[in-house]
């Protein structure tokens, strides 16, 4: 790693300090990847060939995964979708296929047929129609068993999306490096958006980025230690910070070296989500250009009118700007001289 007198070069880490942990990436794999291992939602930027499409698996996450109103808009495009297939194929029969139409009091045909398809598709009932005819029969036996298998796996969706236990926390747009204790510390903050309570939530942050070893540029990984890398209450917000000290593989950085050493830091958070009881994780990472710096996190404390401690979430982001090398320089107690008191 870059000493504090060498701040924007690349890395370079001593042998004793060198890590042997890949996150399960493996050596190689860490060596050829470019570009970051997480997106910010979380997903990995990976890909597995060999195991063909795997299309009703992909579309079975994908419609968990989904937001609502993706979710109940596909499921009535495909409704609808399917039933105008339907009607189109009683259209096509002639007048003659369905009887008791007149009964309906509707004169556009289409529509006609289109209700007689939803009745038959959703097993609600046809009222006076019926079909007539082999060919218009046997469509109606097979839309009548088609119907209710595509709305079980639809309401099997459904159930599965309410009853899937899920954590649903929001990180600060940017991580910083800000000031701690009379030197720098990255920090950035999260807080859980969904009204169920998360407990005993634990936060992991690792480091990936390239350094120098004996000349030859390689991609390692670091876990960094935290102030608190536990809480058993996550009623409000957290702010994640990892001190940079003599001990850190950051000491010395700078915006530069930040850079040079492609960085990006992976957040894993587990805890227990007391709704199902059961245990739920989230990730993300940070880029190096995804990391601010001469800043500090704004006040994200109010008062609510109760006396009750609340918090604004509208505030995550927000920072306050301090004087142009306040952190983007490295601070003393990086390399070993005592800090004065914060």
């Amino acid at each position: 790693m870059s000493a504090p007198t060498k701040p924007a070069t690349e890395p370079t880490i001593p042998a004793a300090d060198r890590p042997t942990e890949d996150l399960g990436f493996g050596r190689v794999v860490a060596q050829q990847v470019r570009g970051r291992f997480l997106s910010r939602d979380g997903t990995p930027n990976s890909r597995k060939y060999g195991l063909g499409t795997q299309r009703s698996d992909r579309f079975y996450q994908e419609a968990l995964n989904a937001s609502w109103p993706q979710f109940l808009a596909w499921s009535i495009f495909a409704m609808l979708l399917l039933n105008g297939l339907f009607t189109a194929a009683y259209t096509a029969l002639g007048s003659a296929a369905l009887a008791g139409q007149e009964q309906m009091g509707i004169s556009d045909t289409f529509l006609r047929a289109f209700a007689f398809s939803v009745g038959i598709f959703t097993t609600a009932g046809t009222g006076p129609m019926h079909a007539v005819g082999a060919t218009a029969t046997w469509l109606v036996i097979f839309e009548s068993l088609l119907g209710p298998l595509v709305m079980l796996g639809l309401g099997g969706l459904l159930v599965a999306r309410i009853t899937r236990p899920r954590m649903s926390v929001r990180f600060s747009e940017s991580a910083i490096v800000a000031p701690y204790r009379g030197g720098r510390a990255l920090m950035f903050r999260m807080v859980n958006i969904k009204p169920g309570e998360l407990s005993d939530v634990q936060v992991r942050l690792n480091l990936a980025w390239f350094e120098d070893v004996n000349g030859s540029r390689e991609r390692r990984f670091h876990q960094l230690e935290l102030e608190r890398s536990t809480v058993e209450f996550f009623t409000l917000h957290w702010t994640v910070v990892h001190p940079i000290t003599a001990s850190s593989p950051l000491r010395g950085i700078t915006p530069e070296g930040l850079h040079a050493a492609q960085a990006e830091f992976l957040v894993h958070v587990r805890a227990h989500e007391e709704t199902f009881s059961t245990h739920v994780t989230s990730r993300m990472s940070y880029l190096w250009d995804e990391v601010r710096w001469d800043v500090k996190f704004a006040d994200i404390f109010m008062q609510a009118e109760d006396g009750v401690i609340a918090i604004d979430v509208d505030r995550l982001d927000r920072t306050d700007r301090l004087d142009d090398g306040a952190t983007a320089v490295p601070a003393a107690a990086e390399a070993g001289v005592p800090a004065l008191p914060a």
